[in-house]
């Protein structure tokens, strides 16, 4: 099929549209990650309907300092990535198009959730990513929008965004696309050497890490409550590696370290990484709630994220994976 490169919303608008229109938004520099948020586009949007993929660097949402003038610009690779995997159109407007009148004097604010993590490392850059989703939103008028889990603070905001100012539009959430080594596909990447590519693995390893300690936290839990009780139950106990003293689920639960353990098993990995050559220099790592982004405590019950960012030579990544905590009894 033939992708269609518009360059204005008067051509969009100008298309006849069949069935609903999926949108994914992207700032270029297409690789497999994108490729899967089209495709599912292409799965929601149907045979009659229509993926629309944008491309547009943001300026809004980059700081003093950050990498605007060097972010990687490969339209015609995009484009051809976004045909193969099912576009039928790449919206990529112009600054001049996206902002008529220069900077608008009014923005979407993130409010509190977009001072955390990502906001307090990078001051402004949530209401900028806002501020240009709602104009590409109303831009392009999609029936469904697609963003990656990979930006699991962005995806939270949007959705947010969407809820609190009535934006007539559905948003899906498509899961991490990973490379073979766990290392989370990012336009970014391409940045990275060989030896600092090496110390970037660390941000999944940490993340995969605090993963496997959680499992093993909910077996451990599990293997308890079946325990019965009877004078074995403590002998059993400690054939599990716990003290006699920890004659109950719920202490065996707490011995186990709950959230503090999966934050402390993907730290040690991050320290480790701190010592290599090149070093990973840890902006943040944080067990939180994906309804607010604040820090969980040791009695938290349902969804978390686990989440990180670091830097590795001149290279700014992040990461997460999202954590289920059940209730102990």
């Amino acid at each position: 099929m033939t992708t269609a490169l518009l360059r204005t919303a008067d051509e969009l608008h100008a298309r006849v549209r069949h069935g609903r229109r999926a949108v994914v938004m992207t700032m270029g520099a297409l690789h497999e990650g994108h490729a899967t948020l089209i495709r599912a586009a292409r799965s929601l949007a149907g045979p009659d309907g229509e993926v629309v993929v944008t491309v547009f660097v943001n300026p809004l949402q980059f700081g003093a300092g950050e990498d605007l003038d060097r972010y990687p610009r490969t339209l015609d690779a995009d484009v051809e990535l976004a045909g193969r995997s099912g576009a039928d159109v790449v919206f990529a407007p112009s600054v001049d198009e996206v902002y008529p009148g220069g900077e608008p004097q009014v923005r979407i604010t993130a409010g509190p959730m977009g001072e955390r993590l990502e906001g307090a490392s990078r001051p402004g850059h949530f209401d900028g990513m806002l501020t240009v989703v709602a104009k590409l939103l109303h831009l392009t008028r999609p029936d469904v929008a697609l963003y990656g889990q990979k930006d699991a603070q962005q995806l939270a905001l949007i959705r947010r965004m969407v809820r609190d100012l009535n934006f007539g539009v559905e948003i899906v959430g498509v899961p991490t696309v990973r490379e073979e080594d766990g290392l989370a596909l990012s336009s970014r990447n391409r940045y990275l050497t060989p030896e600092e590519r090496r110390t970037a693995l660390a941000l999944s390893q940490a993340l995969f890490a605090g993963r496997d300690r959680h499992a093993a936290q909910q077996a451990l839990r599990a293997r308890a409550r079946e325990v019965p009780a009877t004078p074995a139950r403590a002998e059993a106990l400690s054939a599990l590696g716990e003290s006699r003293a920890a004659a109950d689920a719920h202490a065996v639960a707490k011995a186990a370290g709950g959230p503090a353990a999966v934050r402390a098993a993907a730290r040690a990995v991050l320290d480790d990484a701190a010592r290599l050559q090149p070093p990973l220099r840890l902006d943040y790592l944080a067990l939180v709630d994906p309804a607010d982004f604040t820090d969980i405590g040791d009695d938290f019950t349902g969804e978390a994220v686990l989440a990180v960012a670091a830097r590795v030579g001149g290279t700014r990544l992040i990461d997460n994976i999202p954590l289920t905590f059940g209730a102990a009894s």
